[in-house]
């Protein structure tokens, strides 16, 4: 029996590019908080902060918050 190949961990929050040699972070940042984002299919495709609650759904602009002055 062979070990079967498995890529650590790390491997899998990067995307790294040899050629160029540039790698970047796969996930995104909380732009609250700071921390890792996760990204849910279902129901709704979203990205969802763990620490501080902030969501993103997808597919749709980011809405801008209404100051109520002036209309």
């Amino acid at each position: 029996m062979g070990k079967a190949s498995v890529k650590a961990r790390a491997h899998t929050w990067y995307i790294i590019d040899m050629e160029k040699g540039v790698f970047r972070f796969n996930r995104r940042l909380c732009p609250r908080c700071g921390s890792v984002m996760a990204y849910h299919r279902e129901p709704v495709p979203r990205w969802h902060c763990g620490k501080c609650g902030y969501t993103i759904f997808e597919g749709q602009a980011p809405r801008q918050r209404a100051t109520g002055r002036g209309r």
